[in-house]
């Protein structure tokens, strides 16, 4: 008999403890009929944003409409210069690119404070026997797209450019692109050859960003 009484005890305690684990916040206030109660309950709210870095060059995803996706498309630029042209000074305008004529969209997202850029080549182009060119060779301009101020290129160079480093403004967002236009400047009498390609003979620029 008294097991029985401590079981009931026990099953009415812990009756009155639920509603208080599975339910919010509460609040019950009486009164006299001509009175006018208030009562009021509280609930807390937490919004998680995450680090959110993006970087386009060449052909990828829109940016401008806040739905970020990864493309895996790399683009090639070729430069080809006139026969009798070769070395004379005057730069040459390239082909391809996700704008045409050796122009790519180039494009910095980001919400976390500035933006360090840079490019990086593992050495000069190379052909298939040890001629070479350099990557100072090939030059960049930037140019308005979309955003007021162009985003700046880093200059090519046979290893890692120096750095570009983009200020975010006090709301630490920053959304900026441009238009790069890429062009040999043709300064140099060299040896006939095709001077790197698809993944090959260092012809492969890497592009990165980083933010704290």
């Amino acid at each position: 008999m008294k097991v029985s009484i401590v079981i009931k005890s026990l099953l009415g305690a812990g009756a009155l403890t639920l509603p208080l684990l599975a339910f919010s916040e509460s609040n019950v206030q009486t009164g006299a009929a001509t009175a006018s109660p208030g009562a009021t309950a509280h609930l807390d709210f937490s919004i998680v944003i995450p680090k959110v870095l993006y970087l386009r060059v060449g052909t990828g995803s829109a940016y401008t409409t806040g739905n970020l996706t990864s493309v895996n498309t790399i683009d090639l630029i070729t430069f080809t210069p006139a026969a009798g042209t070769v070395g004379n000074g005057t730069a040459v305008a390239g082909t391809g690119g996700d704008l045409t004529g050796g122009v790519e969209t180039a494009a910095v997202v980001s919400n976390s404070g500035n933006v360090t850029l840079n490019a990086t080549a593992s050495g000069a182009l190379t052909d298939t026997t040890t001629d070479t060119i350099p990557f100072t060779q090939i030059t960049t301009a930037a140019t308005t797209l979309t955003s007021t101020t162009a985003l700046p290129a880093p200059a090519l160079s046979n290893g890692t450019s120096s750095n570009v480093v983009l200020t975010a403004p006090t709301s630490k967002l920053i959304v900026q692109d441009a238009k790069w236009t890429y062009s040999y400047a043709n300064a140099a009498n060299v040896p006939a050859g095709t001077y790197g390609g698809v993944n090959t003979g260092n012809s492969r620029v890497v592009y990165t960003a980083t933010m704290p």
